[in-house]
């Protein structure tokens, strides 16, 4: 029987750094990386517009994509999922992913300031202008309420990263 893998999570605000680390975290050796980001713009081209629109197509994904992740750690894979770890009912999904499999899980939680936040998706406009109408500092200010930091009661094995760490 094939050992369990492992599962790691992302956490932080827009702008944090979340697909950057997940990239390099997938570079590792039995590592695949999913994103949500990627699934989303292949399954619904144009069709996220707005916050409403991601949290409709983005609910739909999970689905979808729940029992091929779980089918990736009961091989023994270790699943970097560039998915927002970033309020607690996102968390709980994919939290869930570990707990369903046994896989181990772990929640690198990017703590960054806004100021870093905003001046990365600055630079993120730039460089992806394709995502310029969603990367707005009005965007960055309207997800942040939703922002829930992590807590050690919600059973996760959460490692901090703060600015001064990067």
């Amino acid at each position: 029987m094939c050992e369990k893998g492992s599962l790691v999570l992302l956490c932080g605000k827009m702008g944090a750094g979340k697909s950057t680390l997940a990239r390099t975290l997938a570079k590792g050796e039995r590592c695949v990386l999913i994103s949500e980001d990627e699934w989303l713009a292949t399954l619904y081209p144009n069709e996220i517009k707005d916050f409403d629109a991601y949290i409709h197509y983005a609910a739909r994904l999970k689905p979808l994509l729940k029992r091929h992740i779980e089918a990736l750690l009961l091989a023994g894979l270790t699943v970097v999922m560039d998915f927002p770890a970033n309020t607690l009912n996102q968390r709980r999904w994919l939290l869930g992913l570990s707990l369903d499999t046994g896989a181990a899980h772990r929640l690198i939680y990017l703590k960054h300031s806004d100021e870093l936040c905003l001046s990365r998706l600055a630079l993120r406009r730039q460089a992806e202008p394709e995502r310029a109408q969603f990367d707005t500092e009005a965007v960055y200010w309207h997800v942040s309420r939703f922002f829930q930091a992590p807590t050690e009661d919600e059973g996760l094995n959460i490692e901090i990263l703060e600015s001064s760490d990067c």
